[in-house]
């Protein structure tokens, strides 16, 4: 998983119904109005306070609706994990442990010069990526948290279940190894990226309100948005001659777009069953708009650090603005969202909304970059990468 930018759009938000964001309802309100857009940062902004978050806001008979999806849920959803025998392991990429003393020191000393010709600002981005990929407990939080498709016992039979424990332990494998790959590195201070890494799940929040068309919505996006981050962080790794790295990136990419595949799966299911439904949860969502648990991460001495991490994300072309209105142009072609039929006239209503939002989006992001240019160099300490400086 990888922190997905926060772009300011509350220029494009559904109007309140007198409360925040965090408290909003499931059933947004129907009436659009669209005022002055407000200045938006080029990349991120701080994310929204935290207040009160509404949970379960599932009505009881949807959560009957996933108990009846049990059966197709174990034919189209399970097939995308991959059984324990094939699957990778991070000791496959590191430097084999039980070599001799001088031949596994040879090979570590291999991978620091390989490491070498990779600039600060690499590592900047390569951490961020690392520390929200060490946050998997939140997000298996976040899904077992779901009503009608969480793990009861911690070892249910059901699909859903089965599909949260085999998800993680796959995600697992990423943090470890990357973390794993940055220390042995000596590119990075350790302590102070484990410090970030356990700020992180102190500060998490999702807008998903235990809800599963919320948070089936948020993980189709966010994990779209990590296999775009990690495949860019594998193109430059190889393109800076660490193609060890670049294959380490590379293949953390792809599980993340085996599981974008399914949880898109589940989404354009229920745009099946319940379009309405759905459609006004893909509204929801976007109106809170996507948002990681990273852009709350904190190091002791930052406390614009997310912004400053997604600053650099976007000038090296890891993850940009650009990157997120894509995803939901992605998204919206996938799921087939401008010809959705069957909606009533508050699921038409959200319909126009979503459809529109992207060159909405990338209208703001223009006059951004406008901005941006016009703005002078930044540099920005980064106790990642022992304070060293780098340019915004």
């Amino acid at each position: 998983m990888q922190a997905s930018l926060y772009l300011d759009t509350k220029a494009l938000a559904w109007p309140s119904r007198g409360h925040t964001s965090t408290q909003h309802s499931f059933q947004p309100t129907p009436t659009l109005r669209f005022h002055p857009m407000p200045p938006v940062s080029a990349v991120a902004t701080s994310p929204p306070p935290l207040t009160h978050q509404k949970t379960h806001s599932l009505p009881p008979e949807k959560v009957e609706l996933f108990k009846s999806l049990e059966g197709w849920a174990s034919q189209t959803i399970l097939p995308f994990l991959k059984p324990v025998e094939e699957c990778w392991q991070p000791s496959t990429f590191l430097p084999d442990q039980s070599l001799p003393r001088e031949e596994f020191m040879d090979r570590v000393r291999a991978l620091r010069d390989r490491t070498d010709g990779l600039p600060d600002e690499y590592f900047v981005v390569l951490v961020g990526d690392m520390i929200t990929e060490e946050a998997l407990p939140t997000y298996q939080s976040m899904i077992n948290g779901l009503d009608g498709v969480r793990d009861e016992t911690g070892a249910s039979s059901s699909p859903w279940a089965r599909w949260t424990r085999a998800w993680t332990a796959e995600e697992n494998r990423h943090g470890d190894l990357l973390k794993t790959y940055l220390y042995l590195s000596g590119r990075v201070d350790m302590f102070k990226i484990e410090k970030t890494s356990y700020s992180v799940p102190y500060w998490s929040w999702h807008g998903t309100e235990n809800n599963p068309y919320l948070g089936f919505v948020y993980t189709s996006f966010q994990e779209r948005a990590t296999f775009i981050s990690h495949g860019n962080t594998a193109r430059l790794a190889k393109d800076r001659g660490d193609p060890v790295l670049g294959r380490i990136c590379g293949t953390i990419a792809s599980d993340e777009r085996r599981h974008e595949f399914a949880y898109s799966k589940i989404v354009e299911k229920l745009l099946e069953v319940d379009p309405t439904g759905a459609m006004l949860a893909i509204a929801d969502m976007m109106r809170k708009k996507i948002t990681m648990p990273a852009h709350l991460m904190y190091d002791g001495e930052d406390p614009k650090l997310f912004e400053h991490f997604a600053a650099v994300a976007q000038r090296l072309g890891v993850y940009t603005a650009h990157d997120y209105a894509d995803i939901l142009e992605f998204l919206i072609g996938r799921w087939r969202l401008e010809k959705l039929e069957g909606l009533t006239g508050e699921g038409k209503r959200a319909q126009d909304f979503v459809c529109s939002l992207a060159p909405r989006i990338r209208r703001l992001e223009e006059r951004a970059d406008e901005r941006a240019r016009k703005m002078e160099p930044q540099g920005v300490k980064f106790s990642w990468i022992y304070n060293k400086e780098v340019l915004l």
